[in-house]
């Protein structure tokens, strides 16, 4: 867990302090500080606002019950963040697994000599650039949300939430090797449904 050195520590262990002694108060400041990132985290796992409301919900709910499994010293926004992913994971667990669209017809394709029948193009900035626009990063999250499952889960914890391979592998029930696949034609596969948007007309 990240460690920290910020000034705000000695302000995050009093609210700890009033958390572990049961005061109302204390949760609602923690609830009024974190709530809003917490639940742009959450939004990444679910289209449906509410499901990401109700995972915000049982996020600061389990935090609670957690509250001596917190380390001294760790950041207070990197742990409810590690909590609020656990629940959102839980809550798509939950859930009767409905069969997945292939992801193939997202995949490079290839003639038979194995050529690729689609040269990629370049795109029309950097990947910070692309995204400074609000209505671009609305596509973007969108075109996420496309992707399986199976697939979008793993891209949201190795690229956005920056989980490492065996962390990732231990939170969905996979081998390493099985991250590394699904990580890789996720790229590919989200890469054809932002190409529209972001690819340079061909001259």
């Amino acid at each position: 867990m990240t460690q920290s050195t910020d000034n705000d520590q000695p302000t995050t262990a009093s609210l700890l302090a009033r958390l572990r002694a049961g005061e109302d108060a204390a949760f609602e400041i923690m609830v009024r500080a974190q709530a809003s990132r917490l639940l742009r985290v959450a939004r990444r796992f679910f289209a449906s606002e509410d499901d990401a409301l109700d995972v915000v919900q049982e996020a600061f709910l389990a935090a609670f019950r957690k509250l001596d499994g917190f380390q001294e010293g760790a950041r207070l926004s990197t742990w409810l963040h590690r909590i609020t992913v656990n629940a959102a994971l839980m809550k798509l667990r939950s859930r009767r697994r409905r069969p997945e669209e292939p992801i193939d017809e997202l995949l490079p394709q290839f003639d038979d000599r194995g050529l690729s029948t689609h040269l990629p193009r370049e795109w029309t900035g950097h990947a910070h650039e692309l995204l400074e626009r609000e209505e671009d990063r609305k596509f973007v999250r969108a075109s996420i949300q496309k992707l399986p499952e199976s697939y979008r889960l793993v891209l949201l914890l190795r690229d956005i939430d920056e989980w490492d391979t065996r962390e990732t592998a231990r939170l969905l029930g996979l081998t390493t090797g099985a991250v590394k696949v699904r990580l890789h034609r996720a790229r590919l596969a989200l890469r054809t449904l932002l190409a529209a948007r972001f690819e340079v007309e061909a001259s």
